[in-house]
């Protein structure tokens, strides 16, 4: 089998959608505030190196609890399934989308754009918490070859917006390898730009 990877935010769509969502929801059910210094502690301890991301995250969810989470997200889709760049849209082969999103917000996205695969990071959707690991950096090599055969899937061409955090997904390319920048794909040669 030969498929395409793909990040999500920031590379089908132009906007980080774990906190677009908060922020959405935020403004739609504005009891979530309560949730307010929750999330100021949980950020300042993050910056400080504290806690480390996935720490940080397992609490940033944690106001699902007080909203109609599946209503929510559709709307929220409703609202920017406008904002996928068009490209993705054009592919031709088999697709695999890899992210640190939580599982409960981009599962919807991802039936919409009719993507072959998903991949991301699994939340309790009763409470918001993050289950396992965050998918991120070699994470998300390892969830990739939890779903597919080595022996039996060859990775074309990935793309993603983040040179920095993405350079394990980007080493599976045997095509290219897109940077993604505001919406423009970007092609480079991964030794090249990792091997410096």
């Amino acid at each position: 089998m030969t498929l395409d990877i793909y990040d999500f935010d920031k590379t089908l769509v132009p906007f980080d959608s774990g906190s677009k969502f908060t922020l959405y929801c935020f403004i739609r059910y504005p009891w979530c505030i309560i949730f307010t210094p929750v999330l100021a502690i949980g950020l300042i301890l993050a910056l400080l190196k504290i806690i480390d991301f996935t720490a940080f995250k397992k609490i940033c969810f944690l106001y699902v609890t007080l909203i109609p989470l599946k209503k929510a997200v559709g709307r929220f889709w409703d609202k920017y399934e406008k904002c996928v760049f068009p490209w993705f849209k054009q592919r031709d082969k088999y697709s695999v989308i890899i992210s640190a999103s939580p599982d409960f917000l981009i599962e919807e996205i991802s039936k919409r754009l009719e993507a072959d695969k998903l991949i991301c990071t699994r939340h309790n959707p009763k409470t918001g918490a993050i289950v396992g690991e965050n998918c991120r950096y070699t994470e998300k090599v390892r969830r990739f070859y939890e779903e597919f055969d080595k022996n039996e899937v060859t990775v074309c061409d990935v793309y993603s917006d983040s040179l920095e955090h993405d350079e394990p997904i980007f080493s599976l390319a045997t095509g290219r390898c897109y940077h993604i920048v505001n919406g423009k794909k970007i092609p480079f040669d991964y030794f090249e730009e990792y091997k410096k």
